[in-house]
């Protein structure tokens, strides 16, 4: 067969569903066949207990691995969900090492960029992950931050991000200093809180064992036997990342997030996370992590809003 739009040429693929409820893959009225179908822009039609795929063989390819780990799933008495239908990455496989385990919930990489982000996580000393909104970059860290707390590896951890605007708006905001402050940091909180009781959280904060602060409160200290987790990192100035990096004492790990697509300085060349790109990739020790929109785990729209600003910046890039 052949697809005279695109001029490329159509395959075919069976899978048989033997083994499992049909139901349980196709969802009611086949609504997550016509999801899948509609994400990767091919035909799927049900058979008995088969579905038959047709399409372009690079989206096949990807299709049957999805629609594989999806059967994989549900022979291991996993429920289908829209937002496993969103998730394009087959499902990784994911070894112990690679699950983390905190006070109230196990957490599984489910895309092979945050398997790398883990396995990074595990293996070096300072850890850069770049990536679009949606791809676990922060709530990650936190989580194997909080495991490594529980286990005795560390005896602190830091979290800081950067408030961008503290020489502008945020003078006009009302309350003290730690008031104003408090919306920049909320997410870190957020985190928190998803991955610890919340008197054990209290407790930690009390006695210094979690902290959570502005970057400026990290100029002049020493974070020895620390996980320091910097956030926002695209909001830095090159001055304020190399003042974070050079604060890592003894027995120290740092991870630096952030999205250089949404750089808020008044001139974004001027990012610290743009920068240390380009100075610090050869150093051993250090490891660079590039996650994309196929990593994006939330609503399956932001995958698509971020691919619409994407295809706006490269249409930008091509008219000048």
């Amino acid at each position: 067969m052949w697809n005279p739009v695109s001029g490329k040429e159509l395959v075919k693929e069976r899978l048989s569903l033997k083994g499992i409820d049909p139901l349980l893959l196709c969802g009611r009225l086949d609504e997550n066949l016509k999801l899948l179908s509609k994400e990767f822009n091919t035909d799927i039609v049900l058979r008995g207990n088969n579905i038959i795929l047709c399409g372009e063989p690079e989206k096949i390819s990807l299709l049957k691995l999805k629609i594989l780990s999806l059967i994989k799933e549900i022979k291991e008495g996993k429920t289908i969900s829209k937002e496993d239908l969103g998730r394009t990455n087959p499902s990784p496989t994911v070894t112990n090492k690679q699950v983390i385990v905190t006070s109230k919930r196990l957490i599984k990489p489910r895309t092979s960029g945050q398997v790398e982000y883990l396995r990074a996580l595990n293996s070096f000393d300072i850890i850069v992950c770049i990536g679009p909104a949606g791809t676990g970059k922060t709530y990650l860290a936190v989580a194997k931050a909080v495991e490594l707390l529980k286990k005795g590896v560390f005896r602190r951890i830091i979290l800081t991000r950067p408030a961008v605007e503290a020489g502008e708006r945020l003078g006009f905001l009302p309350g003290d200093f730690k008031e104003k402050i408090e919306p920049y940091l909320r997410p870190l909180y957020d985190a928190l809180y998803e991955l610890m009781p919340h008197d054990k959280i209290k407790h930690c904060i009390e006695d210094h064992t979690i902290e959570v602060a502005p970057l400026a409160y990290m100029r002049g200290r020493n974070l020895d036997n620390s996980f320091v987790i910097l956030d926002e990192a695209q909001n830095t100035g090159k001055g304020q990342m190399k003042m974070f990096l050079t604060r890592l004492g003894i027995g120290s790990k740092a991870c630096i997030t952030g999205d250089i697509t949404q750089i808020d300085l008044e001139n974004p060349n001027l990012s610290g996370l743009l920068h240390i790109q380009q100075v610090l990739s050869g150093i051993r020790g250090i490891k660079f992590v590039k996650l994309s929109k196929s990593d994006i785990l939330r609503h399956p729209l932001v995958k698509k809003i971020v691919e619409a600003y994407e295809d706006e910046a490269e249409s930008f890039r091509d008219k000048h």
